[in-house]
């Protein structure tokens, strides 16, 4: 599965740019396939794992604030693996055949 999270501390000022370096550290320790951008942190593994890291990522920000947003998306597919790179490099085939 691939689950692209945000997470930050409410309550905790206009720059939350260091609960948000706790919890992308959490996600590259965990060893699973991840990117991180603007916005989302994506990570890929199966639901267990990728809950765990989702969970300890959004308590290590909680210890900045005493409240945290997190938003969630996730993409349920049985069975299939690389799909971190392999949806976007079929996009990107898409557009090199127009």
């Amino acid at each position: 599965m691939l689950v692209a999270f945000s997470v930050a501390p409410l309550g905790a000022g206009e720059s939350v740019t260091a609960a948000v370096a706790d919890a992308v550290r959490i996600v590259r320790e965990s060893g699973l396939p991840n990117r991180t951008d603007a916005m989302f942190t994506t990570l890929e593994g199966e639901w267990d794992e990728v809950m765990d890291v989702v969970k300890r990522a959004t308590e290590a920000v909680g210890r900045h604030g005493h409240r945290v947003s997190l938003v969630l998306k996730a993409d349920i597919r049985p069975g299939r693996t690389g799909e971190l790179t392999g949806k976007v490099a079929r996009v990107e085939k898409a557009l090199e055949q127009h």
